[in-house]
């Protein structure tokens, strides 16, 4: 079973809204197991739009149609859904009813343009989910299926989940199941993530257990992405847990977080395990590290809290950066202080240089790293890399 997404908008391509929609209808159906190779953007334009589900309808079994089915004049999508069937639209005046009681429940008027979202093509029928005053549709292209759906996020998902999913699963009879697992990277080129996996990416092209691609996540790190397609849960999650282990075994500590873990929540789940707690200095990264702490420990039980004032001297080198560290440390009487701080005499170093610096129980650590982009980029990547140093010092003395 094949499925196309077409989003509707010309907001779409001019950048005013960006496409959720289609991205998580691409993860629903891949949960689904139902296959999507193509998705597209198109603007409100009635050819064009015709153009795409037609294509659409030549390479899958079944198109799901997001946007355009508002009451202005752009909303054109059940229009050219009933030319692309040969059909002529009729209106469904129990929708018309229904869409009225909405504005009067809401002590509105609803102004006659509004019944055209109640136009209906013939031999099509109207999702049961409505949620708001744009009915989805159902609508059968021969031995196909054309479902529109609206824009609004959650009137969407809704849709999704109580009608065109179910329905899919049961045109389709496929029972199997897609999974995906994401490992987060950090210390490696894309390019250098590819050739050391380059034997075991020869060896799934052979078997064809698995997939592996490789996503660039800016300051969240490189992503590697293991997905399978199997009879059940159970036997996908068997396949991605030896992939991963061949993968971890190949990219060594490299490996920081798998799936929605992010380096921060991994740095405090392990103090968590340990009953320790860390407080941070941030003159270079102005709050931003706190923040990504507070996100993940808004109890600030583990996470302290951080010193953000300027750095008073001269920063020349990484003792410098582990006093900063030692002074939130002690501060707020925390296992761990974090620093990251750029060194006061910029002419001795190369554009980017940071100082990322750990004070512990037991002594003070520091490393130099050199982080590329203009002062915002640079703030990010000194979080990533502070947080990253600080990681595998505790694997270390685990």
């Amino acid at each position: 079973m094949r499925c196309e997404v077409v989003a509707i908008g010309t907001e779409l391509l001019l950048g005013q809204i960006v496409d959720s929609n289609s991205s998580w209808i691409g993860e629903q159906l891949a949960l689904a197991g139902i296959d999507c190779h193509f998705q597209v953007k198109v603007g409100d334009n009635p050819e064009r739009i015709a153009f795409c589900l037609r294509q659409a309808l030549d390479r899958a079994d079944a198109v799901i149609c997001c946007g355009g089915l508002g009451p202005t004049q752009d909303d054109i999508t059940r229009d050219v859904i009933a030319d692309v069937m040969g059909v002529a639209l009729h209106r469904d005046e129990a929708i018309v009813e229904k869409i009225r009681a909405m504005f009067e429940a809401r002590g509105r008027v609803m102004t006659d343009n509004n019944k055209r979202q109640a136009d209906v093509p013939k031999g099509a029928s109207v999702i049961a989910q409505m949620p708001g005053t744009a009915p989805g549709l159902v609508c059968p292209v021969g031995d196909k299926v054309i479902y529109a759906v609206p824009g609004v996020p959650y009137e969407m998902h809704e849709m999704m989940e109580g009608t065109i999913l179910p329905d899919l699963r049961r045109r389709s009879g496929e029972t199997a199941v897609i999974r995906s697992r994401v490992l987060k990277t950090w210390g490696m080129s894309e390019s250098g993530l590819a050739e050391t996996l380059e034997p075991h990416l020869d060896k799934l092209d052979e078997t064809g257990h698995a997939t592996i691609a490789f996503q660039a996540s800016g300051i969240e790190g490189l992503k590697v992405r293991l997905t399978v397609k199997a009879a059940d849960e159970t036997a996908a999650d068997a396949v991605l847990s030896t992939e991963e282990a061949l993968v971890r075994e190949a990219l060594g500590d490299i490996i920081f977080a798998v799936d929605d873990e992010t380096m921060e929540s991994v740095v405090l789940e392990t103090l968590r395990r340990r009953g320790e707690t860390l407080a941070l200095h941030e003159s270079l990264t102005g709050g931003l590290m706190a923040m990504r702490m507070t996100a993940i420990d808004p109890a600030l039980d583990v996470f302290a809290g951080a010193l953000t004032r300027g750095v008073d001297g001269h920063v020349a080198a990484q003792d410098d950066a582990i006093a900063l560290a030692q002074e939130a440390q002690a501060a707020f009487g925390t296992t761990y202080g974090l620093a990251a701080v750029t060194p006061s005499n910029h002419g001795d170093f190369a554009p980017g240089t940071v100082f990322a610096a750990i004070a512990s129980p037991a002594d003070g650590q520091a490393t130099t790293v050199a982080l590329p982009g203009d002062r915002r980029r640079l703030r990010n990547y000194a979080v990533i890399s502070a947080l990253e140093f600080l990681r595998k010092s505790l694997a270390r003395n685990a």
